[in-house]
């Protein structure tokens, strides 16, 4: 009898999982993941933990300044973990096994206020940088403004990226047509592989304070709703290019922010295709629910839900809401990455910066 995480896996769905941990790694791996993801709150909570100061110290020792120091320790995680996952690349000849590594957030930083094409600038260079000799590491970019001027160049470069903060069919579309631009300018496509990320909670948090007027049946489906739409539209896009390896949505943001929400609500919405980063709470709950989760992908709410949900909702006005807030939420972590490598600083043996 299988797990329900096994059950998800059945179904057809890539389990990803939303952590580097290497404890929660090995743990997600003998439930099925076959992939993972990082960012800035992640590498800090593992640093806080202790349990990487041998690794700190040293690279104290060498006079590395914080920022430096910051982006070793996650280079380091990040390949620990692609490492565990490596086996599943090889074995679907780079179709899964995938380990996505932020780009530096501090680009989007409103304090900053860099202009576009330096933002653009800067991620191609740092793509690049953090890309080389990887054959399972994932470059995140985000669906900004910058974000999208440098997804025609790394897809050209041969990068394999995941395209995150996505809320809209609309940003969706400027997404694969940017990277299937810079796809066919390769002399190759075995191994173009690419993906997008969804964000899906996140909607029905914005649904529930900015459209209260939704009725019981619709509020909390839109986040559902969207991303199965986008799903579907990107089904349908690459359908007929003939490609060796698939071209998937990552539905993420899958932990339920409503407590009375069950917690494999989303989980089992999007089972049946593509790619979910859960969070590791959500894995354990799910794991433990006992449940045989099936195909639910391709299943809508009633024609009467999905006409009001049409009708009230503003797809421009929730990506504008949503990715004001995701921008934030992008940079503030990386802020507070690096004041937590500065307070171990000042703990580690009293290592002076470089």
């Amino acid at each position: 009898m299988s797990t329900p995480l096994q059950s998800l896996v059945a179904s057809g769905t890539k389990l990803w999982l939303d952590s580097i941990d290497p404890d929660l790694v090995t743990q997600n791996l003998a439930w099925g993941a076959s992939g993972a993801t990082s960012n800035p709150i992640i590498i800090a909570d593992l640093i806080e933990t202790g349990r990487f100061d041998d690794e700190m110290t040293n690279l104290l020792r060498k006079g590395l300044d914080d920022e430096t120091l910051a982006w070793t320790m996650t280079d380091q995680l990040v390949r620990k973990a692609q490492a565990s996952f490596l086996p599943s690349w090889e074995a679907s000849h780079g179709d899964n096994g995938y380990v996505s590594f932020e780009l530096d957030a501090l680009i989007e930083d409103p304090e900053r206020n860099l202009p576009i094409e330096k933002r653009t600038q800067l991620y191609i260079e740092l793509g690049k940088k953090w890309s080389a000799g990887h054959r399972n590491r994932m470059i995140k970019i985000p669906n900004t403004p910058g974000g999208l001027g440098a997804l025609e160049e790394l897809t050209a470069a041969g990068l394999t990226l995941n395209v995150t903060l996505t809320f809209s069919p609309k940003q969706y579309i400027a997404a694969w047509d940017a990277v299937w631009r810079g796809a066919q300018r390769r002399s190759t496509l075995s191994h173009f592989k690419s993906v997008y990320s969804i964000f899906v909670s996140r909607v029905d948090v914005y649904t529930e304070k900015h459209i209260p007027q939704l009725s019981p049946k619709a509020q909390g489906l839109v986040g559902i709703v969207n991303a199965k739409r986008i799903w579907k539209m990107n089904q349908d896009f690459w359908a007929d290019k003939k490609l060796p390896l698939k071209q998937e949505i990552i539905f993420a943001s899958t932990g339920v922010k409503k407590p009375t929400d069950p917690a494999w609500k989303y989980v089992e919405a999007f089972a049946g295709s593509d790619i979910e980063t859960n969070p590791p709470a959500t894995n354990e709950a799910v794991q433990a629910s006992g449940r045989t989760i099936t195909r639910q992908i391709d299943q809508l709410p009633t024609k009467e839900v999905l006409a009001e949900i049409d009708k009230l909702v503003n797809l421009d006005h929730m990506e504008e809401t949503l990715m004001a807030e995701g921008i934030k939420k992008f940079a503030d972590p990386q802020k507070a990455l690096l004041k937590m490598i500065k307070q171990k600083r000042s703990s580690l043996q009293k290592v002076p910066a470089g």
